[in-house]
């Protein structure tokens, strides 16, 4: 496969759902020429779309130049109101026909740990978050944390 993986890159669910790091890498990391690799490496992957989870709209535009459709969600705060937006909007996308979304932030922290287990259970494909939890603990070879786990909804559609 040509281009560069992006950092933690990882499917959450099988040619579906995948996450990663900012594409680039974040901060003085950031490199235009490794963002390009990385997009290219995610097209050859599958991936067509990204939620971003950043303030900003970094990014945004290579996306689309490299040819995938590019969503903004910032996740500023894990209150339920914010968590349960970024839930809805990650099943939008994945209804569009033949979607294979890439979620990502500036790194993969507690929150996006929390995003991922939350929306197995937000969207009924695993109904106990006690399963959810363990398995993104698996997916991401790290334990979640209490911020982590006090997003996951208790049911799905919570």
């Amino acid at each position: 496969m040509t281009g560069l993986q992006p950092r933690g890159f990882t499917w959450v669910i099988a040619r579906q759902l995948a996450v990663s790091e900012r594409i680039g890498g974040y901060g003085f990391q950031h490199r235009r020429v490794r963002r390009e690799e990385e997009i290219t490496w995610l097209r050859h992957a599958g991936v067509n779309a990204v939620l971003s989870l950043l303030e900003g709209n970094q990014n945004v535009a290579a996306y689309e130049a490299g040819g995938m459709r590019a969503f903004r969600e910032p996740l500023l705060d894990l209150e339920p109101q914010t968590v349960t937006r970024v839930f809805r909007t990650m099943s939008r996308i994945l209804a569009l026909p033949k979607t294979t979304l890439l979620v990502h932030r500036d790194i993969i922290d507690e929150a996006v740990a929390g995003v991922l287990a939350g929306y197995l259970v937000h969207s009924r494909r695993v109904a106990d978050p006690i399963v959810a939890t363990a398995l993104v603990q698996e997916i991401l070879k790290r334990p979640l944390g209490p911020e982590a786990r006090a997003i996951i909804p208790e049911s799905a559609g919570a």
